[in-house]
C-alpha cells in the first residue's frame, strides 16, 4: 500500500521501495554487504554475467547488493525505470552527462549552475571533445538559440546553487525535445520529496546524494536516474552508442528497452561507472538509505524555516539583496507556486553591502552556523562562493550565476529556527562594523586623479 500526492510522489517509498526482507535472517533494515566480490555457483554462471547474459554481482565496482536496493528506492521516489548510484555527486554529473554524448556533440547548459559542473564542462568535457553552451534558463528564446544541429543534451538545475532560481521545467522539457535533446535536470537542491522532474518532462535527474537525500553530511555519493521517458530509438542516428551494436560488450544497449530497463544506464554503468571507478561503498549506501527515510520530514522543516529567515534578512540594512524565490519582484514566483507546493527547500543566498570584507566578517562571526562547502546537512551551513565553490569561474560566468563579491550562501539545517535568526543577526551586526569602517575609510581617501591634476 503506497499514499502519494498528486506528484506521485509516496513518503512511503522513502522507508520500503527497493527492499523486502529476505532469508534466512529477515533483517528488517537493508543489510551492509561489505564484500569486493561474490561467490559464483559455478564457471558458467561467470561467464554468463560477464556475457551480459544473466543478472547478477560478481564484483562490486559495478554494482552491489546494498547499493542496488539505494537505486531502486531513488528511482522509485523519482518516478523512474532506473537508477545508478555512484561515488559523489560530481561523478553523477561525469557519468550522467558522457553516457549521452560522444565526441563533436553539444551540450546546452543554464547559465546558472554549481562551479565544479560549470568546470567539468569547461575543462573535462572538452577533453572528450563535447562543446557546450550557457543560456539564462529564465530566457527561452535564448535557451533555443543556443542548440545546434549537435545539441544532444539541455541541463539545468531544478533549484539553483547558490542563487535558488527555479527552472520552468515543462517549458525546457518543450524545448528540448523539439529538437531530439535529453532534458537532464539536477534536482540535488529540491530532492524528489519537493519536486519530481520526470513528471514535468524531465528525462533523466541527477543527485548529488551527498546533500538532501543522505541528510546528515555522512556520506558522499551521487545518483543518476532514469525517468523513463527518453527512448534513443527514436532517433538511432543521434545516439549511435547506444542504438548501434557495441563491439566491446557485445550487445546494442538499445535493446534494453524492449523489457523494460534502461539501456541508457546499461550503457553508462557498464562503461563509465565500470572504467572510472566511481564505485558507491555498500556502508555509504546504507547512511544514504537511513536518511532518505526521513527526506519528506527534514525538507518540510527546512523549507518553512528558510522562507522564514529569507523574509526576516531582506529587511537588514547590510542585506543589498536576498536570493530566494519568495523575494518580491522574482521572475520565478508563478513556477515556485505551480511546481514547488511543498517548498523551495534550504539553499539561499544573500548579497553583503561591503563586498568581501563584509562576507568575510559575517561567516567568521557565526557561532551556530558553520563555515562549510557543503549543504543539505541537518546543520546550517555558510560559504562565500566567489573564493570557494565558484572561484575557479570567469567573471562574467560567476556574474551569470548571480554570484559577487558580497555573496554568502545559506544552507538551512534543522536547527531551532529563532536560534538560527539570532545568530545570523548578530554575525551581521559584526559585518556592519565592518562594513561602515571600509565605507569611512574610502570617503577619506584622497582622489588620485585630483592629486595628478593638481601636480599638472
Amino acid at each position: 500500500m503506497s499514499t502519494s500526492d498528486s506528484s506521485g510522489y509516496s513518503s512511503t517509498a522513502q522507508t520500503h521501495a527497493g527492499y523486502e526482507p529476505e532469508g534466512p535472517h529477515r533483517s528488517i533494515a537493508v543489510p551492509i554487504h561489505a564484500t569486493t566480490a561474490y561467490a559464483a555457483e559455478s564457471h558458467q554462471q561467470l561467464k554468463d554475467l560477464f556475457a551480459r547474459r544473466r543478472d547478477g554481482y560478481a564484483y562490486s565496482r559495478s554494482g552491489n547488493p546494498t547499493t542496488c536496493v539505494l537505486e531502486r528506492r531513488v528511482a522509485a521516489l523519482e518516478g523512474g525505470i532506473g537508477a545508478i548510484a555512484v561515488a559523489s555527486g560530481q561523478a553523477a554529473v561525469a557519468v550522467g552527462i558522457l553516457g549521452l554524448v560522444a565526441p563533436g556533440d553539444h551540450l546546452v547548459a543554464a547559465s546558472r549552475l554549481y562551479g565544479g559542473t560549470v568546470e567539468f564542462f569547461d575543462d573535462s568535457l572538452a577533453d572528450a571533445g563535447v562543446t557546450w553552451s550557457a543560456a539564462d534558463p529564465w530566457d527561452l528564446a535564448a535557451v533555443e538559440a543556443a542548440f545546434t544541429d549537435r545539441t544532444r543534451v539541455l541541463f539545468v538545475e531544478s533549484i539553483a546553487n547558490p542563487g535558488a532560481q527555479l527552472a520552468d521545467i515543462p517549458a525546457l522539457a518543450d524545448i528540448a525535445h523539439r529538437h531530439d535533446a535529453v532534458l537532464v535536470v539536477d534536482n540535488t537542491v529540491a530532492s524528489p520529496a519537493l519536486l519530481r522532474p520526470g513528471a514535468l518532462g524531465a528525462d533523466v535527474v541527477i543527485h548529488s546524494a551527498t546533500k538532501y537525500l543522505g541528510g546528515h553530511g555522512a556520506a558522499l555519493a551521487g545518483v543518476v536516474v532514469d525517468t523513463g521517458r527518453f527512448d534513443p530509438r527514436r532517433c538511432p542516428a543521434l545516439f549511435p552508442r547506444l542504438t548501434s551494436p557495441n563491439s566491446r560488450f557485445g550487445v546494442t544497449f538499445s535493446d534494453e528497452y524492449a523489457r523494460g530497463a534502461s539501456g541508457y544506464l546499461a550503457y553508462a554503468r557498464a562503461k563509465y561507472l565500470t572504467d572510472f571507478g566511481a564505485t558507491l561503498p555498500a556502508h555509504s549506501a546504507s547512511l544514504l538509505l537511513a536518511g532518505i527515510e526521513t527526506l519528506d520530514l527534514r525538507m518540510e522543516r527546512i523549507s518553512t524555516t528558510t522562507a522564514q529567515l529569507a523574509a526576516a534578512l531582506r529587511e537588514h540594512p547590510l542585506v543589498a539583496r536576498v536570493h530566494h524565490p519568495s523575494s518580491p519582484g522574482r521572475p520565478d514566483a508563478g513556477i515556485a507556486r505551480r511546481d514547488f507546493p511543498r517548498g523551495t527547500s534550504g539553499v539561499f543566498a544573500i548579497d553583503l553591502v561591503g563586498g568581501e570584507a563584509a562576507a568575510e566578517a559575517f561567516l567568521d562571526a557565526l557561532e551556530l552556523v558553520t563555515l562549510a562547502v557543503n549543504i543539505g546537512d541537518s546543520r546550517s551551513l555558510a560559504v562565500h562562493p566567489g573564493s570557494t565553490t565558484h572561484c575557479h569561474l570567469t567573471p562574467s560566468q560567476r556574474a551569470a550565476c548571480g554570484v559577487s563579491e558580497g555573496t554568502v550562501r545559506l544552507s538551512i539545517g534543522l536547527e531551532d529556527p529563532s536560534d538560527l535568526r539570532a545568530d545570523l543577526e548578530q554575525a551581521l551586526v559584526t559585518a556592519a562594523a565592518v562594513a561602515e569602517r571600509a565605507e569611512s575609510a574610502s570617503a577619506a581617501e584622497p582622489d588620485v586623479r585630483e592629486l595628478a591634476r593638481a601636480r599638472a
